[in-house]
């Protein structure tokens, strides 16, 4: 899964409406993404394992399943956002559904754990935010996100603080450096001023080339978004990351876009192409979230 692009989503109450869950007392909606219509896959499953169904309205296909809100209303999603395990299994079964709608036609997904408290209050979406939906699914039709990420090699040492400017010395301590100017002392902190000013000329490199490597894979692609870079928790790598940047990108430049990522690979930078993926960095829409837990 690609991480940069998941963001865990807040469920709101909404209007104070308090349409009947589809499924019955107790049950919510977990909305997935939206689509622009089509047959949507086949025996699809979703969260919990729940049968994913599609809410026509207006053109316009949500697709959704249900979910019991003793485990998705307000307080109890509240404490499970706490259960990182709990997050990435519901994150899991979200990207799947996400991306066989995506294998299917263009698709808009929406962030995690949007639930609702029925399809009525789903086609009430549907029907104010039409034409947000119908732009952003006719920008990425026909295609695809690519995900980069550049990393400085291993071994590259670690930026360092620059030292405070050494104090003026006193006349005495003037002549005893003279003195003593061919020391192993006086040798040892030449090298370590040397070692810093090295080090921080390479990552003053290395943050150019990232640069200049974004702005070209800009060239390629339709549009680009640039994330911030992840910890080596989130990257699962040791190596510090200087980009983090996810590209629209057209079938017929993938090549060209996969070119110039190998380009880039030096002894600078080990750059990691991933993908494709559903366009998520290139679909986002505020559903008009006020607070977190809880359904809509």
């Amino acid at each position: 899964m690609n991480e940069s692009h998941h963001t865990v989503g807040e469920s709101h109450h909404a209007r104070g409406e308090n349409h009947p869950a589809v499924g019955g007392p107790g049950q919510g909606v977990y909305l997935y993404a939206v689509t622009s219509g089509g047959e949507p896959p086949r025996d699809l499953r979703g969260v919990l394992d729940g049968a994913v169904r599609p809410v026509p309205y207006g053109g316009l296909v949500a697709h959704v399943s249900d979910v019991p809100l003793d485990r998705f209303g307000e307080e109890p999603l509240r404490r499970s956002l706490e259960d990182l395990d709990w997050v990435e299994g519901v994150a899991r079964a979200h990207h799947r559904v996400v991306e066989a709608l995506a294998a299917a036609g263009p698709t808009a997904p929406v962030r995690l754990v949007t639930v609702y408290t029925g399809d009525e209050q789903v086609r009430d979406l549907l029907d104010r935010r039409h034409d947000d939906f119908a732009e952003i699914l006719s920008h990425v039709a026909g295609r695809r996100e690519w995900g980069v990420k550049a990393y400085l090699r291993r071994g590259t040492p670690p930026p360092s603080p620059a030292p405070p400017p050494p104090a003026a010395p006193s006349s005495a301590a003037s002549a005893a450096s003279r003195a003593g100017g061919g020391s192993p002392g006086m040798a040892y902190l030449r090298r370590k001023k040397e070692n810093l000013r090295g080090r921080e000329d390479l990552w003053r490199a290395a943050a150019e080339l990232a640069e200049h490597l974004h702005a070209e894979l800009g060239q390629v692609a339709v549009a680009s978004y640039r994330h911030r870079p992840q910890d080596p928790q989130l990257s699962g790598r040791s190596e510090t990351m200087v980009l983090n940047g996810a590209y629209l990108v057209d079938p017929a430049r993938e090549e060209d876009f996969a070119a110039v990522v190998s380009g880039f690979r030096d002894r600078f930078l080990d750059v990691e192409l991933t993908g494709p993926w559903a366009p998520y960095s290139f679909t986002s829409i505020d559903l008009g979230a006020s607070r977190a837990g809880g359904v809509r």
